[in-house]
């Protein structure tokens, strides 16, 4: 379900233009993420996808629909939201209910409900939590929990806003496998993200976004090397690509697994 953004703008009522002639295509079944500094307009751009704000300019389209005249109901059927404050979208007594709740508002009933939801439970670590209040939970658990809702829905977009922030060592690791899991599925992955190494590691494709306009669209390895548009950006390489950069290498390895291999290649090279 390919989706795409046609000249978008977006105008707060201040006036202020937080998205400004947005042109993109994001084919389905990708993994992109999206990145840049606090108001460069990543939140603004990906909630057009599920109804929350409306084009002042432009169109977007989620397959064959547009989104204009689609109530954000209709929307969900299509794309999973996870919104960076899990409390925003938590309220059932227990972990369970939350988990429910989206994919019974979509007809979803008896056992195929229960299936969406003890898949999505066990996708995110959540089984033995199940009967919990989710605020009895950590927030890196209630922002999995959070995730668990959305996945349980089938939709076949996912959209993670800071999916990283405020988890654990388990809680990345747990997101990232999910991420993969998604793609696996052929489901579309859209993540905003100030985690570059994260970023770097699970999605095949990065947008970097300054001021409302898209400054760098391609591969982790092809963006993070562009380091004028990253600076105007306000974004940071991954911790690799900058280690790689300070030893003077030309490779500019995303992962561990690069940055070893680089590193023997290296060491093949000076014997």
């Amino acid at each position: 379900m390919e989706i795409r953004f046609d000249q978008v703008r977006y105008s707060y009522p201040s006036g202020v233009e937080a998205v400004q002639g947005i042109s993109l295509t994001i084919p389905s079944g990708e993994r992109l993420a999206i990145v840049g500094q606090n108001g460069a307009g990543k939140t603004t751009l990906v909630r057009h996808l599920n109804g929350i704000f409306r084009p002042s300019h432009g169109s977007v389209h989620i397959g064959d629909w547009i989104t204009d005249g689609r109530q954000i109901a209709d929307l969900s059927e299509r794309v999973g939201y996870v919104f960076q404050n899990p409390d925003e979208q938590l309220f059932a007594r227990t972990v369970r209910e939350d988990v429910a709740f989206g994919p019974k508002n979509l007809g979803l009933a008896g056992a195929e409900q229960d299936s969406a939801v003890a898949e999505a439970l066990a996708l995110t670590g959540l089984t033995d939590q199940a009967d919990v209040h989710p605020h009895h939970l950590s927030l890196s658990e209630r922002k999995r929990v959070a995730i668990a809702a959305v996945l349980a829905m089938r939709t076949p977009i996912v959209v993670l806003d800071e999916p990283t922030t405020g988890q654990d060592e388990f809680g990345v690791r747990m997101v990232a496998e999910i991420t993969q899991s998604l793609a696996r599925d052929g489901r579309t992955v859209i993540a905003i993200t100030h985690d570059m190494d994260f970023c770097a590691e699970n999605f095949e494709r990065v947008v970097v976004m300054a001021q409302g306009q898209i400054r760098a669209d391609g591969t982790p390895a092809d963006v993070f090397t562009r380091f004028d548009d990253l600076e105007r950006a306000a974004v940071e390489p991954p911790q690799l690509m900058r280690l790689a950069h300070e030893l003077g290498w030309q490779e500019r390895p995303v992962n561990v697994e690069g940055f070893v291999a680089t590193l023997a290649s290296q060491g093949h090279a000076t014997s």
